[in-house]
């Protein structure tokens, strides 16, 4: 089982604010899909990938947001257990910190 696989409550504290965020990670046939739905839109990721190291899971991503700004976001993220915490980057912005919780289903 993927250990990022579920609904994940995130906060990114951007330099316009925090911002909170709900993502869903679910393996499919066809791989490991993710959307992310914040904000009034719901956006695919892409380019989702995995790798087990010694602290957890790390998990990178990229989406593409319209509101407030229209952005393109990279992800870095490393899960342990029903915690993740990592980074986003917009292009040449400074990066973002990253946090979130697991649902309990």
């Amino acid at each position: 089982m993927n250990s990022i696989i579920g609904i994940w409550d995130l906060k990114l504290r951007t330099p316009i604010g925090s911002l909170a965020v709900v993502y869903t990670f679910t393996d499919t046939a066809d791989g490991l899909r993710g959307t992310a739905e914040g904000r009034g839109e719901t956006v695919p990721l892409v380019d989702i990938d995995q790798q087990t190291t010694a602290d957890g899971q790390h998990v990178t991503w990229r989406q593409s947001i319209t509101r407030p700004i229209t952005l393109n976001l990279d992800f870095d993220v490393t899960v342990a257990g029903d915690t993740l915490t990592g980074h986003s980057r917009a292009g040449r912005l400074p990066r973002s910190s990253v946090t979130g919780n697991r649902r309990n289903a």
